[in-house]
């Protein structure tokens, strides 16, 4: 896990991660010049409200697919998964396989007719529609928390991150990376974000592919790979304080007492089973993750996934902006087909790590104090820049990290253009203007940008107290995005769900995945039960958590459903499956059809997993 005071203590103990040249500081100089000049440019496009929140609904498949996809690939996500792969192995894959792809497609193929065809600017703008304002007003609050609480952790992660690995002072990082994602934000709205997001995705790729092909050739390929993560474990001892102290002392640290505390660093579980993705799963106990395969399945795929990729609006918006409604269903199934291959930059540094370095990480980052030699054993979550360090020299360097740089900007462009659309759209507009014109609407999604900027600052200050900031970001994630899931796809597949079903539904699951959260806190004996198993590990947890209160929502809806009258048939159109007229997609060849490619990504990512089984 990411945890930031740790992140800070090591910044603050020893030198910096890696040696910037002047050729690396070009290059990021560049980049920033380069974005702030995009949202300039573009700015002279921008004239209404459509083009700054919705891109004038214009963009392609292909661009709409890669910003769909950017928006998710931040830096946060690079790190924290790739010290994820590192301490849990290979178990990491499933938030990018089963946690991903079935959702996209869903997304693409089923829900982004109802979507489009509603012509709205959000989701809480979809929930207005089908249910009514309590409905969409709870889910526009709560979701315009959680994009402002996400931006901070994106801002603050961003510093916390460049101190660690370049030295940079924490104050210039948070201020330079805000003001120049502001820029191009406030400028452009969405259209910005789109252009700059896919050019971020390049970015990223070309910043990181050099891991994994050089690693892969330092180990010998897959299997040279497994023998060295083995070999690895064995040396560092699995779930041994014993072999830990000794592996500490021959390191220099002389008083490793936090990390004594811990006496299951990796598990218990054979090495064997940090490369294998599924056959480890049939019990809690039988992997480094604790959970097992109904965590993963309903908890993970079918639950958390399920939810973020077809309700958040952060992602769900890209897609929304696509031209026409089969560039819209296709561009999910775009975005579905590369996130298949994320793993390659994300999942395999973490697994080269943990077979190639030879100086064991830790849950968090460990300095000899006594010693006041500022010697530093760092954590899961610096692997990824001790493999840059590792294999990129000058140029490269300044590559990889603009990938990581490139990564946390477009994590905060995401949450900060999602923001000013459901503040303007489905708070203030709603509540608080109701007659608004397109330019008075387009000035407060300007200004609504700029205020949540700063707000999101504030909110980096704020995490900076937080111990965790992916047990911080899953938390959100349970609160909002599991219930949320809940509501949406029955109010699109049954007709029969009523305004006050909806509304009492989204309460109901919110308030208890928040109840479940807090009764942990107080009492950390209570995730054996909420995550039915006493070898649970937090990530399991939250599987859980996102299980039950999705579970719930489904019960408190139809019950109440069945309790309440519906709508007529008549205002459902356009919103709900068997009263809206889809267009079918006859006319185009089969290989330009979303099905087509989507059961193309079907065969292939059965096989996949098939392979790491």
């Amino acid at each position: 896990m990411l945890t930031l005071p740790f992140l800070l203590a090591s910044a603050s103990a020893a030198k910096p991660l890696v040696s910037a040249s002047p050729v690396d500081f070009v290059i990021i100089a560049i980049y920033f010049l380069f974005v702030i000049g995009i949202g300039i440019y573009l700015k002279k496009y921008t004239k209404t409200g459509d083009d700054f929140f919705m891109a004038g609904r214009e963009m392609t498949a292909w661009i709409a697919g890669l910003a769909f996809l950017s928006a998710n690939l931040g830096a946060l996500e690079l790190l924290g998964w790739a010290g994820s792969a590192y301490e849990y192995g290979i178990l990491a894959v499933h938030w990018y396989w089963i946690g991903a792809i079935p959702a996209m497609l869903l997304l693409g193929l089923v829900m982004m007719p109802f979507y489009y065809a509603s012509k709205t600017h959000s989701v809480p703008g979809y929930l207005q529609l089908r249910y009514g304002p309590a409905t969409s007003g709870l889910s526009a609050i709560c979701f315009a928390l959680m994009t402002i609480l996400m931006s901070g952790v994106n801002i603050f992660a961003m510093a916390a991150v460049m101190q660690v690995v370049l030295g940079w002072p924490l104050q210039l990082s948070i201020w330079v990376s805000s003001i120049a994602m502001g820029l191009y934000v406030v400028l452009a709205g969405l259209l910005s974000a789109i252009f700059n997001e896919v050019l971020q995705f390049v970015l990223i790729w070309l910043g990181s592919l050099l891991i994994p092909i050089l690693g892969m050739i330092q180990a010998g390929g897959w299997a040279g790979l497994k023998r060295d993560i083995a070999k690895n474990l064995v040396h560092f001892g699995i779930g041994n304080p014993a072999v830990v102290a000794a592996n500490l002392k021959a390191s220099g640290i002389e008083h490793p007492t936090s990390v004594l505390k811990n006496s299951s660093i990796f598990g218990t579980s054979h090495p064997s089973t940090y490369t294998h993705a599924w056959s480890t799963l049939g019990h809690f106990s039988a992997n480094p993750m604790g959970i097992n395969w109904i965590g993963i399945v309903f908890g993970l795929g079918a639950v958390i996934s399920m939810g973020y990729w077809t309700t958040d609006f952060l992602v769900v918006q890209r897609v929304m902006s696509a031209k026409d409604l089969r560039s819209a269903k296709m561009a999910p199934v775009i975005g579905a087909g590369f996130k298949m291959f994320v793993p390659i930059i994300v999942i395999l540094p973490g697994l080269l790590g943990l077979g190639l370095l030879k100086t064991q990480l830790f849950p968090q980052p460990i300095v000899d104090a006594a010693a006041r030699q500022g010697h530093v054993l760092y954590s899961y979550n610096d692997v990824l820049p001790i493999m840059l360090a590792k294999y990129c020299g000058p140029g490269l360097l300044g590559l990889g990290i603009t990938a990581l740089i490139a990564g946390f900007m477009s994590g905060m462009a995401g949450n900060i253009t999602a923001f000013a659309t459901v503040w303007t759209h489905d708070i203030y507009k709603p509540m608080m203007n109701p007659k608004a014109s397109d330019r008075h609407l387009l000035a407060m999604g300007r200004w609504s940008s700029a205020i949540g900027i700063l707000v999101s600052v504030a909110t980096a200050y704020l995490v900076m107290k937080s111990n965790s900031i992916m047990d911080y970001v899953q938390a959100l994630f349970s609160f909002f995005i599991a219930p949320l899931f809940g509501t949406v796809i029955l109010g699109m597949l049954w007709k029969r769900t009523t305004k006050h079903g909806g509304f009492w539904g989204l309460l109901a699951g919110t308030a208890a995945s928040v109840g479940m959260w807090l009764w942990v806190l107080k009492q950390p004996g209570a995730l054996k039960y909420i995550a039915l198993s006493p070898h649970a590990q937090p990530m399991a947890a939250d599987m859980f958590r996102a299980l039950w209160s999705f579970i719930l929502v489904v019960l408190v809806t139809v019950v109440v459903s069945l309790a309440t009258r519906s709508k007529p048939k008549e205002e459902l159109a356009g919103l709900v499956m068997g009263c809206t007229d889809i267009p079918p997609e006859g006319q185009y060849p089969l290989v330009h059809r979303p099905i087509f490619w989507a059961a193309v990504i079907s065969v292939v990512f059965i096989a996949l997993n098939l392979y790491f089984w």
